[in-house]
């Protein structure tokens, strides 16, 4: 009776066992006490130690210099902030290759003097952003017509767009690199020709991070604090608006969306080799380039405060009606049915004794019972737990009165079931086969067309009988996890 447990058929959401890869240098094992002279001189001189210890003189060489005030900022900081156990495994050097030997861990040094190395270069980033938004706003509305005819060319003709990156590469770098080599005379009149002939008057162009106290640093980090901003708002911006109808928490409306997405997906799959997808790309890039023209802006505020705004309501409450005459959602939870067999054992004075509630009827020919084993359960009815995730739908246990099914459905052989009264399933004691059916069952298995039989009263009992109780679940809300 040493194996009963407390729960009898939960389902365990067991965590998965991480896999870990010993490196090749690993410490002996702790019976060696006293390792020879030969060998510790031999671990200290191998090739991963070599290699880890030239690592930790580059870095050491690299790092830059620290003020004591940092150092102890750092020191604070590792006492305040948690360490968690995924660190170690986040942190542990990738053994297969040789640019991931090792990622260093948080310190507020190495932060610091990276964010000022990537300040220094994150100007260029600056500078295109600018130009674009000064392109699709209509700052020079030449520039953004030029830009739109290339992208009208590109659309009519698709393959242009392998072109595309050369000619970049062509016009705004090689080009103005070679122009700062050769530059024009300064007493140049407009009507003069540009001579590309002679040898180069000036130093090539270089790109230089800018100085830590120069006007562009201080840029650079007016512009990073501004799109950090930005991007702030745009996340919750669009976490507000597509969160709420795509995550259920409105159950009708988020099963609309579905319902539509899956149709447009449908549709989509069928018809998209018919669409003009030329004309549509010519379309929506003209449009969305529109929509950044000041002019259109205004005329397309006022059209949405004067003719949709009104109806949004009248939209919203003909979509609401909608959903609630055709999207029919099940209220009710989700209703499983389990079982537990109530396993008795007949003693020594021919009485049957109360044993076990398991999961499994421990049948003559179950591999438990063929292996020996004891069965496994719980010794006392309410110990009985329901599965992971699920929590009772009734109060009580139920008898299961068609032992019959339950046998015939599980091909149970070797045993009788009583058809009457309390519904116990014998096993039954062939002559010459000692406490099991096994012999019986496999000589006489093809000769009967049953391998089990009614409770008549005429077979001699085995050690064991068992019968079936059922008991509804349903399923049970998962609570909200703490952030």
């Amino acid at each position: 009776m040493d194996e009963f447990t407390a729960e009898a058929f939960v389902n365990r959401d067991d965590p998965i066992p991480v896999v870990t890869v010993s490196a090749t240098d690993d410490h002996a094992a702790d019976g060696d006490d006293s390792p020879s002279r030969r060998h510790k001189i031999k671990k200290a001189l191998s090739s991963t130690k070599l290699r880890d210890k030239l690592h930790d003189v580059t870095e050491k060489k690299n790092e830059p210099s620290s003020s004591l005030q940092d150092r102890l900022f750092a020191k604070l900081l590792q006492q305040i902030v948690p360490t968690e156990d995924m660190t170690d495994v986040l942190d542990t050097p990738d053994k297969r290759s040789s640019m991931y030997i090792n990622r260093p861990g948080f310190s507020l040094p190495l932060m610091t003097n990276n964010f000022r190395r990537f300040n220094a270069r994150i100007g260029v980033v600056f500078v295109f952003q600018n130009r674009v938004e000064r392109l699709l706003t209509w700052r020079v509305p030449t520039h953004t017509l030029s830009f739109l005819a290339v992208y009208t060319f590109a659309c009519l003709d698709p393959y242009t767009l392998a072109v595309l990156p050369v000619a970049i590469l062509l016009l705004f770098v090689m080009v103005p690199s070679f122009l700062a080599r050769h530059p024009p005379p300064p007493a140049n009149l407009p009507t003069d020709s540009y001579s590309i002939h002679g040898p180069p008057l000036a130093p090539p162009r270089s790109i230089k991070p800018a100085n830590e106290m120069s006007k562009d640093f201080f840029r650079n980090m007016r512009d990073l604090q501004n799109c950090m901003e930005d991007f702030s708002r745009a996340h919750d911006k669009v976490i507000s608006i597509f969160a709420p109808p795509t995550n259920f928490s409105n159950e009708p409306l988020s099963s609309t969306i579905f319902l539509m997405l899956f149709v447009i997906a449908c549709s989509m799959f069928l018809a998209s080799s018919l669409l003009p997808w030329r004309a549509i790309s010519l379309f929506a890039g003209w449009a969305a380039t529109s929509l950044g023209h000041p002019s259109v802006q205004r005329a397309f505020l006022s059209t949405h405060k004067i003719h949709l705004r009104p109806r949004e309501k009248q939209a919203r409450g003909l979509l609401d009606s909608w959903i609630a005459h055709d999207i029919v959602l099940d209220s009710a939870p989700e209703m499983r049915e389990v079982e537990i067999f109530e396993l008795q054992r007949r003693g020594s004075n021919n009485e049957w004794d109360p044993w076990i509630f398991s999961p499994s009827p421990y049948d003559p020919l179950s591999s438990g019972r063929i292996s020996g084993d004891r069965p496994k359960g719980t010794r006392f009815f309410e110990d009985v737990q329901p599965p992971t995730g699920w929590e009772w739908s009734d109060k009580k246990w139920t008898l299961d009165l068609l032992s019959r099914e339950w046998v015939e459905d599980r091909m149970v052989t070797g045993v009788e079931v009583e058809m009457e009264g309390e519904r116990w399933v014998f096993d039954i004691l062939y002559e010459g086969a000692g406490d099991e059916a096994l012999e019986h069952s496999k000589m006489k298995g093809k000769e009967r067309k049953r391998d089990w039989e009614e409770g008549n009263g005429g077979s001699v009992k085995g050690r064991w009988r068992r019968r079936r109780w059922v008991r509804m679940v349903k399923r049970k809300p998962l609570s909200k996890k703490p952030h």
